[in-house]
């Protein structure tokens, strides 16, 4: 089940949130824990197994790491160890068999010219979410940052809530422990987070879903048909259609996590206003960076040891951050590629983009834009294919495709541009954002609510073309 489809808005939601608001204060863990298990369950079931095994194992290590270091004071005790690395080999195994057996079977068949069988597993649905999120507790606890949590039922609660669940944000367990044992839900947060929720219902329907079909007519037409034009639309298209696609997923569960009592991290903050790449990964998927970073880059050195140690480091995060998203080269050479750029951006070039804003802002645009071709396009031929049409000059007199899609999606992509830029975003979550129900900016904020739940209700009724990019990530 997703966020943006008629079930979800019509069914699940009046359902579900009638039955937890209705039930005493501590029983909310129980409904939104079954409540989460009914939503992952709809999409996949056969995988449901195994968020019950993680919760299980997991909560079992937090226990025991817990027993064996109330033996000891200071430092840790070997079994402490044993059982730490046992639950990282589990998370992470799990994600390995899962998610990558089949390209390392693929590449050692093609490297060894052997016949190796690729058992082909489905990917369950958002286990590169929750495999950070339930190892990030089990981490901490280990770090004794966190106490651990003994009601397996709290710790299952935190795993499968069904905001987040499937595409984060990735949320580690100290940022909601508290509200897992007692959160408080008032009207206003309930109001906020419909307005939350409804901001990125539109962001995902009308923008994302709209600039999204130029995209798939590329696919559809062959790269190397079209003009250099198009192509450089299509990049505009692809790079409005990834953001608006999981910043509204990300606002979509913010919201949901505020209808519910909790306050789910923000993942983005205007990335397209860049001035650098090292800017632009402090504003995107800022869950994710937070995560390699305190989890990976800080624990390896960081940049404490030296620049030669510091590059190597940023090396590791950016591989580790491109093997993540999907298990093909070309996600390897996505964070490849912002490894290069961010390494040259920390030994010189910062310093000339901070005294060059115009070009720094050209310089990022047209960088992210690239990088967003290697991540979409797995095919290096195809690839090959769409950056030479986007250097072939010779076709820019003969671009009647350009005008022909410039006219249909021109509006949306101007809509999409203006959007990704903070002041008007800004000024229309304040006017949607209810302050009083009774004041003009209030009831205006409500009506504007309901004009977009709308228009994406009817583009949903009448739409074949519904994608999530980050669905199986």
């Amino acid at each position: 089940m997703v966020f943006s489809s008629l079930l979800f808005l019509f069914w699940f939601i009046p359902i579900f949130f009638a039955l937890y608001y209705i039930c005493p204060a501590k029983w909310r863990n129980i409904t939104l824990f079954a409540g989460s298990i009914v939503f992952y369950a709809w999409g996949e079931p056969s995988y449901l197994i195994l968020i019950f095994v993680s919760i299980l194992v997991n909560w079992a290590a937090g226990l025991a790491i817990a027993k064996f270091r109330s033996r000891q004071a200071e430092g840790h005790t070997r079994w402490e160890k044993i059982i730490f690395v046992a639950a990282m080999a589990f998370d992470f195994g799990m994600l390995f068999v899962f998610k990558y057996t089949g390209f390392f079977v693929s590449n050692i068949n093609s490297l060894f010219n052997t016949s190796l069988k690729d058992p082909a597993f489905t990917l369950p649905l958002g286990i590169s979410f929750y495999t950070f999120q339930i190892a990030s507790y089990v981490i901490d606890l280990y770090r004794g940052k966190i106490k651990e949590e003994r009601n397996i039922l709290t710790l299952g609660t935190y795993l499968v809530m069904f905001p987040q669940l499937i595409a984060g944000p990735i949320v580690v367990y100290s940022q909601v422990s508290e509200e897992l044992h007692k959160r408080e839900i008032t009207p206003q947060k309930v109001a906020d987070g419909i307005a939350v929720f409804i901001l990125g219902l539109s962001s995902k329907v009308l923008i994302a879903n709209t600039v999204g079909e130029l995209w798939k007519d590329l696919e559809l037409i062959g790269y190397e048909r079209i003009s250099m034009p198009l192509a450089w639309l299509g990049v505009v298209a692809f790079t409005l259609q990834i953001y608006f696609d999981f910043n509204g997923y990300s606002l979509m569960a913010r919201g949901l996590g505020k209808m519910l009592g909790f306050e789910i991290p923000m993942n983005f903050n205007y990335p397209y206003i860049s001035l650098s790449l090292t800017e632009f990964w402090r504003r995107w998927h800022m869950t994710l960076s937070g995560w390699f970073r305190d989890y990976v880059y800080i624990p390896l050195g960081g940049n404490r040891k030296g620049r030669a140690r510091t590059y190597v480091n940023l090396f590791i995060v950016w591989f580790l951050t491109g093997f993540w998203h999907g298990a093909g080269w070309n996600f390897i050479c996505w964070g490849l590629f912002f490894f290069v750029f961010l390494a040259l951006e920390k030994s010189f070039l910062g310093r000339f983009l901070d005294s060059h804003r115009i070009f720094a802002r050209c310089y990022s645009l047209v960088l992210i834009g690239l990088s967003w071709m290697i991540f979409a396009i797995t095919d290096f031929r195809e690839l090959g294919v769409y950056f030479s049409r986007l250097m072939a000059f010779s076709s820019i007199g003969a671009s009647n495709d350009f005008v022909y899609y410039a006219r249909n999606y021109g509006v949306v992509i101007a809509i999409g541009c203006i959007m990704s830029a903070s002041l008007v975003p800004g000024w229309l979550r304040k006017v949607v954002m209810p302050c009083s129900g009774h004041s003009a900016r209030g009831v205006f904020g409500i009506a504007l609510q309901a004009v977009l739940l709308f228009m994406c209700v009817c583009y949903l009724a009448d739409a074949s073309y519904n994608p999530f990019l980050y669905f199986r990530f």
